[in-house]
């Protein structure tokens, strides 16, 4: 296949390189940290104005969570605030994760856009505010796309750029440049969000949480957690839930077996079992067949599953995305497995445990990974559905009132539309009247798709730039800043991809007038952004 064929002849050309025991120095006009879509937007547009570029992509695969079950058009609810080159490329990716890859490998060909696979960033040396370069590792995943703690050679190249566009989900080339930036959610004083920060409590069930039920000093089960005690509206460390957006299949021409992992005990999905005990209990039979498919394989989306915010369990292991959100390599290695193992683990406990119903088992022993979609990874996607991570706290933050169209932006970039759109953070169990309950906190989906007014509303340059005081050649698309609540409705791969465009051209602007990226003409680049259609205001100006 022509995709993976590019991505390894890369690899192989860099195994010689370590034979060699040298590191490879890449001078550019643009690098872009990440293949994503809004790193692909990026470095199409970078690359137009005439401007040397490379890409630089941790794994061996294109088109970030598009490119791993994401529907391009699925979070797009109004098609006519979407412009540039987005507006047309959402239409023609197709809705086959596999299709994506390759239609973005052509698009990569056709540009002649050099891609650097399977590196990751190890360091950044920037002086007076500047990135002078960035150090790569070489950090190959494993064979199911799962990323490694270390990496497998150390300080294997270089690239040294005039301005670099970090536009990974993770922000890691953004961090690691000293930028400042925000993890977690704010509280409702922060930015007077009044629903921000801890919220009330959802999918509340009264369930026995404790190893030997009803003893308190045995402890706690897997899959819940103590409450932090913080009241409504405070801020913590929490963010929402992650999964894999996986497909299942039935036949065996394309089944791939779901094997245990390595470290399964049954004893973790416990609290699961008491919980099916309690729908056996509580529902009819047909009650009972969604409640079981919500908890697995999850929600159908189009073909693919995703995770069932309208139960009290589904495909993800809630409480842990805030460790990979700002962690280390090694504890996003570990989170990502983490979510893989816990699929794994769920699906034979289903089949294995007595308080399953026969037909729900029966059922759920067909099920297996469909390999037509991730044929290289064994049917796994190759991309954790990484929701939010670390928000750049740049000039301009995007908060709840921007999303209500309650500000004016004098420097917009793209246009956003979207509902406040976080799933749960946690899983906490507490006391009342006698009894004790297990429930979900910090589910939220506010104005569901359309958001809340139903009106776009606009993305400010000074979201995606850092303070000058800390980096003048630094464009950050993605990790972009925003608040807990206003990057929850920004988040979506076309606003992504947008912003990734406009950033591109902010690039070539900055490099063509030899000034930092704050300093740009801004009417020159709204000029530029209008040229290509770039929609910058609603209604449309035609």
């Amino acid at each position: 296949m022509k995709i993976q064929l590019y991505a390894y002849t890369l690899a192989i050309s860099f195994m010689s390189v370590f034979a060699e025991t040298q590191t490879q120095v890449y001078s550019v006009d643009v690098c872009i940290y990440a293949a994503t879509p809004s790193g692909i937007n990026a470095a199409i547009a970078s690359k137009r104005n005439g401007l040397d570029v490379l890409v630089v992509e941790p794994s061996r695969w294109l088109g970030g969570i598009l490119g791993a079950g994401i529907k391009p058009m699925q979070d797009c609810p109004n098609y006519e605030a979407v412009g540039g080159m987005t507006r047309s490329l959402l239409k023609s990716l197709g809705e086959d994760p596999l299709e994506v890859r390759v239609r973005y490998q052509a698009l990569i060909e056709k540009h002649d856009i050099p891609v650097v696979y399977e590196h990751r960033v190890s360091s950044v040396d920037v002086k007076n505010s500047e990135i002078q370069g960035i150090q790569l590792d070489y950090a190959p995943p494993d064979s199911t796309g799962v990323p490694f703690a270390e990496p497998k050679v150390a300080h294997t190249a270089i690239v040294k750029a005039k301005v670099f566009i970090d536009a990974s989900y993770e922000g890691e080339l953004m961090a690691r440049s000293g930028v400042s930036y925000r993890v977690g959610r704010e509280s409702s004083q922060d930015f007077d969000e009044p629903v921000a920060g801890v919220t009330t409590l959802n999918r509340i069930t009264p369930l026995d949480p404790f190893v030997v039920p009803g003893d308190r000093n045995s402890g706690l089960l897997s899959f819940v957690e103590d409450d932090h005690g913080k009241p409504l509206g405070a801020g913590d460390a929490y963010t929402q839930a992650y999964n894999y957006r996986f497909y299942v299949t039935e036949d065996p021409a394309h089944r791939v077996e779901i094997d245990k992992p390595d470290n399964y005990d049954p004893a973790d999905f416990e609290l699961i079992g008491r919980y099916i005990q309690a729908l056996d209990d509580r529902y009819n039979s047909r009650q009972l067949v969604d409640h079981l498919g919500w908890i697995f394989p999850g929600k159908m989306q189009r073909g693919d599953r995703n995770y069932a915010r309208d139960d009290l369990f589904s495909i993800s292991p809630l409480g842990i995305s805030h460790i990979y959100a700002d962690g280390d390599y090694a504890e996003k290695a570990r989170v990502w497995k983490q979510h893989q193992d816990y699929i794994k683990g769920l699906y034979h406990y289903l089949l294995e445990d007595p308080r399953v119903p026969q037909f729900f088992k029966e059922q759920t022993a067909k099920l297996g990974l469909d390999a037509r979609y991730h044929p290289e990874t064994n049917g796994w996607p190759h991309q954790l559905y990484v929701r939010v991570t670390r928000r750049m706290d740049a000039p301009y933050t995007l908060t709840l009132k921007d999303i209500y169209n309650e500000t004016h932006v004098s420097d917009p970039i793209g246009l956003a539309q979207y509902g406040v759109d976080i799933y749960p953070v946690r899983r906490i169990w507490f006391d009342y009247n006698g009894s004790t309950y297990v429930a979900n906190e910090g589910n939220m989906f506010i104005g569901q798709h359309e958001g809340p007014t139903r009106k776009p509303y606009p993305i400010s340059y000074r979201m995606i730039t850092p303070r000058s005081s800390e980096c003048t050649n630094l464009l950050v698309p993605v990790c972009f800043s925003a608040t807990h609540l206003g990057y929850a409705s920004a988040r979506m791969e076309p606003v992504f991809m947008v912003v990734g465009e406009s950033a591109g051209e902010a690039a070539a602007l900055a490099i063509k007038s030899d000034v930092a990226v704050q300093e740009i003409d801004i009417e020159q680049l709204l000029d530029r952004l209008k040229a290509i259609n770039q929609r910058l205001s609603w209604p449309i100006e035609e």
